[in-house]
């Protein structure tokens, strides 16, 4: 699986800018392997990105402008989407890639896969059947049906005899896990904390001689500058449509 960033080296608008180096930026500091593919200078580049942006993602312009994310053929999002994801801490489930361990993205996978599936994989026998581990009672088992009210308190019971025991593993568990990796790396979680605040901390530093100057008016310029893009970009459009039949 290949991750693809298509960006415009010499996109005019400081915003787009700003985008493009907080993708990269953010996927470097995670040391995720990905490819830039610029659309300012590739004609091929840029036709295939258009061909590949979802219908119901493209603005209403129906002219997508970087970055846009992909995995191989698959459309991940663009900026805005990236950013929710990194702000939820699940940017490798944004990108199509597995979590790494100890994260805390692939702690979030795995209590969404415990309640999705409703139990944990060693609550399972062997073929994967839960009902060999499910105890019935003497008189289910001569004929003598329970009601449904008391069904369902014996099953609230084993729910919350279920999460006590559940609770005490997960406390045995962080207590041995915090006795092995005393003196040793910093576990995966902490590298990624590391490298956010690392990339924060350098884009705080890159942009705070020009934050103070751009602030008040970066609002009222966003728009225009985005618009100016599109021209620019139907400009260069329409420039090469007329050379090719000028060619023809």
């Amino acid at each position: 699986m290949v991750i693809k960033v298509f960006l415009a080296s010499s996109s005019g608008s400081t915003a787009i800018k700003k985008k493009q180096q907080d993708v990269v930026g953010f996927l470097e500091a995670l040391k995720v392997d990905y490819t830039q593919l610029d659309i300012a200078c590739n004609e091929e580049n840029r036709m295939w990105m258009r061909q590949n942006v979802p219908e119901e993602k493209k603005p209403n312009t129906g002219i997508p402008l970087p970055p846009q994310i992909f995995n191989d053929e698959g459309y991940c999002g663009d900026y805005e989407t990236f950013f929710d994801a990194k702000e939820d801490n699940s940017i490798h489930a944004f990108l199509g890639l597995p979590p790494p361990p100890g994260s805390k993205e692939a702690e979030k996978a795995e209590n969404a896969d415990i309640v999705k599936n409703g139990t944990h994989a060693e609550n399972t026998n062997a073929d994967g059947d839960l009902d060999d581990l499910i105890e019935v009672p003497v008189e289910e088992r001569n004929g003598d049906a329970h009601t449904e009210e008391e069904l369902l308190d014996a099953g609230d019971e084993e729910e919350e005899e279920a999460e006590v025991c559940e609770e005490e593993e997960v406390t045995e568990g962080e207590a041995a896990d915090d006795e092995e990796t005393a003196g040793e790396e910093l576990p995966a979680e902490e590298e990624e904390e590391e490298a956010v605040e690392e990339t924060d901390e350098a884009q705080a530093e890159e942009e705070e001689g020009q934050e103070e100057a751009d602030e008040d008016r970066e609002e009222e310029d966003l728009q225009s500058e985005e618009e100016e893009e599109l021209r620019q970009l139907e400009e260069e459009e329409e420039a090469e449509v007329q050379e090719e039949e000028e060619a023809e």
